[in-house]
């Protein structure tokens, strides 16, 4: 090979990492956006997160990419939507529906159930320019053969096929996982694998690196340190809070922020973000390192513990309202993000690829397919970033909700209920809880959002539920739930 062609094919990959940004991407498992301080709430206490949304940019309409986790988490790692990669619902549910057993009004759609390898990954990507890769946390992306580690991270720490803490002791050792070793007894899962990313970025400061703390917190099984559990226990007694609940369809909603051992799970998982952000400090990265931290879906609030509240937002976790949709999102991006910004303008999972790409000066190939934008583009005040987002989560999840798809465009959200055929259009602007459903009043804005939808479906060649022969309305659906008073 002629060594001028040999050169400029080399040079770019030894020069671009000196001009790239490290990354860190904090991804919380079942945090709802309202679980935190600098979004509202007053009994969950959040010091380390609302310090570094006080530092850089906070979101007020971010989005997963799907209700429930494992389409969430594909979306974020390839910027596509789930709907590309088929993994449509959370690895490990009924994927076949010929093996439907609920008496539910429709067979709910197939779904792939690992993240193909025809897809680039964050990881991928920066491996090719460069970095170092490292995971640690909850992956839940499919089998041994499709772990972190086959998906471009050098080191995986914890992240195996499971959606949550497997051990008897769910967050203490032992972890019973088979990429994490047991620690010393009373060993607590969050920091652990906070103390796994410090020492990854201790042992490559010197190097462009990726780190990514995949959180198996907030999820079920609630479990948490005795002490901060003791510190809820006597803050509730003190500001003398009581349950409050509602009705989402055939479920109870909790319309309180009062859970005790949730809100300690979620003050654990804080500390250990600043603790990961201190290091960051101490080692004077800050100025050469992005921080990203988000949830992969909305507040549980319907099922499993009913642990949190998502107010004013309606529903949670599993439904295609607000409350299961839009999560925290809080960017902190060197000579970018200006302190204490708040940007109003939605954004969705998709978008954290492209943004940390951009980060790393690399461009998207148009192999790579990417759905989603650099955030960088939201934050330049030059230009007004107006574009649909869309869900389609044909499958019924464990918390209640129905299959459905949805559009937002501007200040507007059309969800498509499948079961019925039904259709509700909201005016999030003026109505952020969905309360007032304008489609009757809105036909012509419905029509168009519907047909906008539909074009979206069949490009990303969506996949459908299909009617149950077995249904018997007499009968109950076979998931129901029931809360412990």
């Amino acid at each position: 090979m002629d060594k001028k062609l040999l050169f400029s094919l080399i040079w770019p990959l030894i020069i671009a990492p000196l001009h790239a940004l490290n990354v860190v991407l904090f991804l919380v498992d079942d945090l709802g956006q309202r679980d935190l301080g600098c979004y509202g709430s007053t009994f969950y206490e959040t010091p380390s997160i609302d310090r570094l949304a006080k530092q850089g940019a906070r979101f007020t309409d971010a989005y997963a990419a799907c209700p429930v986790c494992s389409p969430s988490r594909a979306a974020v790692f390839t910027g596509q939507w789930p709907q590309r990669s088929g993994v449509t619902d959370y690895i490990g549910g009924e994927s076949n529906p010929l093996n439907w057993k609920r008496n539910t009004i429709l067979r709910p759609a197939t779904y792939a159930d690992r993240l193909p390898f025809d897809r680039p990954t964050i990881a991928s990507a920066l491996k090719n320019k460069g970095y170092a890769t490292f995971f640690a946390g909850k992956w839940h992306l499919g089998p041994e053969s499709h772990w972190p580690e086959h998906h471009g991270f050098d080191i995986n720490i914890g992240g195996h096929s499971g959606g949550g803490p497997g051990g008897k002791k769910a967050y203490f050792t032992p972890y019973n996982n088979p990429r994490l070793t047991d620690g010393p007894d009373g060993e607590h899962l969050t920091d652990r694998l906070a103390n796994e990313t410090i020492r990854f970025i201790e042992e490559h400061k010197s190097q462009p690196f990726f780190a990514c703390y995949s959180f198996y917190d907030v999820h079920t099984p609630l479990s948490a340190r005795e002490d901060l559990r003791k510190k809820y226990a006597e803050k509730r007694q003190r500001l003398a809070l009581q349950d409050q609940w509602s009705r989402e369809g055939e479920r109870d909603v909790r319309l309180t922020q009062d859970h005790v051992v949730y809100a300690a799970m979620v003050e654990a998982m804080d500390q250990t973000v600043g603790k990961v952000l201190a290091k960051i400090d101490e080692l004077n990265l800050s100025e050469k390192t992005l921080i990203l931290f988000t949830s992969d879906n909305g507040g549980l609030s319907t099922s499993e513990g009913w642990p949190t509240s998502n107010l004013p937002l309606r529903g949670g976790k599993g439904w295609g309202y607000e409350g299961g949709i839009r999560v925290p999102l809080i960017v902190r991006w060197p000579g970018i993000t200006k302190a204490d910004c708040v940007s109003t303008t939605p954004t969705n999972g998709i978008d954290i690829f492209p943004t940390i790409l951009d980060a790393a000066n690399s461009s998207i190939t148009s192999e790579q397919n990417i759905d989603g934008i650099s955030i960088k583009k939201i934050l330049d005040a030059k230009e007004n970033v107006v574009r649909p987002l869309f869900w389609h989560y044909p499958h019924y999840g464990n918390q209640g909700g129905a299959p459905f798809a949805a559009i937002r465009s501007g200040d507007w959200k059309l969800i498509h209920w499948f079961e019925d055929n039904s259709l509700e259009l909201y005016n999030l602007k003026y109505d952020p809880a969905e309360n007032n459903n304008l489609s009757a009043k809105e036909k012509q804005r419905t029509e168009d959002l519907k047909n906008q939808l539909n074009d979206w479906q069949k490009s990303v060649n969506a996949k459908f539920p299909t009617p149950n022969p077995l249904y018997n309305p007499k009968k109950p659906s076979g998931k129901s739930a029931k809360r412990t008073p």
